[in-house]
This record gives C-alpha cells, structure tokens and sequence, in this order.
C-alpha cells in the first residue's frame, strides 16, 4: 500500500511526518509533499509554475504509483488526483464556507482578488464534490459538512498527538501566578472573545497573562489589553523552533487558557494537556470535543467574563485540583488523539472505499 500525502502551509509539515510515520509501522509506504511544488493552480502569479505543474504532478505519480492521496487543503492538486482517478481524501481542517464569507465582507473587496477568491472557491467544491472522502477533524465540523453534502462520503479524522514531545524543561522565564494563551489573531470572529479577559485582568491584578501569537487582529487586541500591567505579549513563536518554543512556554505556565470566538480542534488545547496543564476553553465549535469538561479543566460560555474570573481564581487556589486535572487532560489527549489509532481507522476507510469500486 502507497500513500502520497501532501501538505499546504508550512506548520502543517510537522503533524503529517508523525502521520505519515504512525502509517509506516502500519506496513505503508508514505511519500509526504509539499502541494504547490508540484501543482500550481489558476490564479497563481508563478505562471511558469502554472505550466509546467500538470507535467510535474503527472511525473510525482508515475513514479510513486500511489494507492491513495490525503491532501490537507482543497486546491488544484486535489483537482489533479480526481482527474488521475487516483481515490483522494481530503481533510478539512476549517469551516471554509464561513471563512470564505469572511474574506469576502472584510479582507478582499477589490474586483480582481475576488475573482481569484471565486476561482479558489471553485476548486475547492469540486475537490469535496469528487472526492472519495472528507475527513473533516472534528464532529462539530462534520455535521456542517453533511449539511452541505449529505450523499458524500465523510468520517471524522482526529489529528493525533505524539506524547513523547511533550515533557516537562526549564521553561522560560514568567512571573507567577501565571495564564498562558497561544492563539493566533487572523480571524476577527475568534479573535474577539480574547477581550473577555479584560475583566480578569483587573479583578486578578498579581495574576500574569501571557500570550503568544500574531496576526491582522494582534494591533487590536493590544491597544485594548497592553494597558493592564499584568498582560503580556510574547509575539510570535517561530514555527521553526516548534515544538520547542512551546513545549517551553506550557512548562512554565499554571493554567492554559483559550477564549475563542470559533475553534475546531485547537491544536495548543490538547498539547497543554499532555504538558499536564488545567485547561480554560469558550464552549464553541469543536472545543468540547478536545478537552473534559470539570474533568481536564472548564469549558466557559462566549462572552461570560466573570466565568473566567471565577475560574482561574479557583485554580490558582486550588493546587490539587490543578495537579488532578493535568493529570486527567493527559491521559484523555494520549488515549483520544493518538496517531497510531488514527492511523489505523484512516486505513480501515481506505480499504473499505477501495472494496466498493
């Protein structure tokens, strides 16, 4: 068995080589590629790029022989597999139809960078309406999946974890009592709810809130939060020292919080899990699907800013409690999100699609 996996962005690199490798043990072999190196899509300013992609991605496969390709994104190389005929599964990491209406209200309002918008949009529904499946990553996601397909193929495809990374090291140096936040600023609508935590910052004056993270929206969520003494930007944690630079911020901080305005499956969730931290989550989207409520930590209602208040002060009393609730968190995120498990129920799919051809 032969699986060509492609990733899109970057930080995406890291999760598909452990996948790719939880595969390997399974007796497959795996062949992880970047999309754009092999296949360009229209709009796309790399117009050499664009025409040499088709002869490029047709040598990639030749050579390879793939059985199966999981691609990460919805773009012009999951195009390429349909017209292959090679069985495509697509993971759907984000609930594109919303973002797309985003985009389109706020980020690209000139009549070219909408065509593009338009053009992109188009080849991302033909990549779910062809494919052999949508493997969206969380329940919640799914469902709006099925709403938009109910005659397609879907399952949900948890993004497993490798507990060996994520250990206990000096840590870097913060003030204690101490929150920690990693979340990027990209999307207003999640974004937003971080300014829940203006009312913790000046009911919990000797409390330290630290976030790391940027984006379009970091400007405005500091000149709202930098004010208060007690908050602090760390900035950007290089995606290149990862898992590094955040296995060190999670060991150093007491609680791990995460007001979000939608979420899916954040990633940073389970990870302060394994780093055994108590975890603070806004109950939206997936996030409950990612954490135990009262059990690995509290999910909290949008908008309830003295729910937060309430429970980080409990917390930082509560030292046991703390301790109990890294513990669980864990134990559910190495049992739950575990990518041998993923692994196998990924290829369990494969065969039972490939059975029915």
């Amino acid at each position: 068995m032969k699986i060509l996996i492609a990733y899109g962005d970057a930080n995406k690199y890291f999760h598909l080589k452990e996948f790719g490798e939880a595969l390997s043990k399974l007796g497959v072999e795996y062949k992880l590629v970047k999309d754009i190196d092999y296949v360009v899509g229209f709009p796309s300013k790399k117009i050499k790029k664009l025409i040499q992609s088709n002869r490029k991605f047709k040598k990639l496969v030749e050579e390879f022989a793939p059985d199966a390709i999981f691609v990460d994104r919805q773009n012009q190389f999951g195009v390429e597999a349909i017209k292959a005929k090679i069985p495509l599964f697509v993971l759907l990491r984000g609930h594109v139809w919303d973002e797309v209406k985003m985009a389109k209200k706020t980020l690209h309002k000139g009549p070219i960078i909408r065509s593009a918008l338009w053009f992109r949009n188009k080849t991302a529904e033909r990549c779910f309406k062809d494919s052999t499946m949508i493997l969206p990553i969380c329940t919640y996601l799914e469902n709006i999946v099925k709403e938009r397909f109910p005659n397609h193929h879907t399952a949900v495809f948890f993004e497993g974890m490798n507990p060996s990374h994520w250990y206990q090291t000096k840590g870097t140096n913060l003030k204690h009592p101490c929150v920690g936040l990693l979340q990027h600023a990209f999307w207003w609508g999640k974004t937003k709810e971080m300014l829940v935590l203006k009312k913790a910052l000046k009911s919990l004056p000797d409390v330290h809130f630290y976030w790391a993270g940027f984006g379009k929206y970091e400007k405005r969520i500091l000149e709202e939060l930098k004010s208060f003494d007690n908050f602090h930007w760390m900035g950007a944690f290089p995606w290149k020292q990862y898992p590094d630079n955040v296995r060190d911020f999670l060991s150093e901080i007491d609680i791990y919080a995460l007001p979000t305005g939608m979420d899916l499956a954040p990633l940073s969730l389970k990870e302060a899990q394994l780093m055994k931290k108590p975890v603070l989550a806004t109950d939206v989207g997936g996030v409950s699907e990612m954490m135990l409520d009262k059990e690995s930590g509290f999910l909290i209602e949008e908008g309830n800013s003295g729910k937060w208040v309430e429970k980080i002060s409990f917390l930082l009393k509560n030292e046991n409690i703390r301790k109990e609730m890294g513990n669980k968190g864990n134990e559910f995120v190495t049992k739950t999100f575990n990518w041998e498990i993923s692994a196998k129920n990924f290829l369990r799919l494969l065969d039972s699609c490939i059975a029915k051809k």
